[in-house]
């Protein structure tokens, strides 16, 4: 029998807009709390899902200690969903940037929500279309 397992794992990550040649006032007027000089942080979730067969021994489909291992160490492809926003943008800049240390794909989901659309809006087709022309995450 096939059994899908999940792990989640938490990390935080933080960021400033901010533009020097800016006077305070005009960096928070255009980029709000984001331009705090004490940056303004983003907490964020990865759940890894794993889908095999149940080992007869043990039954495991995977040891839990080893994905998490697996997760800290052996991250392939990291896929980002943020809005379009400005502030989605540069969130995605900053994850990317963030993980230039270790060797894994950052991409960004394609657009699929209308704007103001929410996610219970989302079909099969939507989503899978966002999975499917993702596109890399460059910049910084």
């Amino acid at each position: 029998m096939r059994v899908t397992v999940s792990r989640k794992a938490h990390f935080n990550a933080a960021h400033r807009l901010y533009r020097k040649d800016w006077s305070d006032a005009q960096n928070n007027s255009i980029f709000g709390k984001c331009s705090n000089p004490h940056y303004h942080g983003h907490n964020y979730e990865l759940i890894a899902h794993i889908t095999g067969e149940i080992d007869p021994e043990t039954g495991y489909v995977m040891d839990m200690k080893v994905l998490k291992d697996l997760i800290k160490e052996k991250i392939e492809e990291v896929i980002i969903a943020t809005s379009a926003t400005i502030e989605g943008q540069t969130t995605a800049y900053y994850i990317q940037d963030s993980l230039k240390k270790i060797t894994v794909k950052v991409t960004k989901l394609a657009q699929g929500l209308p704007v103001g659309g929410e996610i219970e809006q989302l079909d099969d087709g939507t989503l899978f279309s966002a999975f499917k022309n993702r596109v890399p995450v460059t910049g910084s």
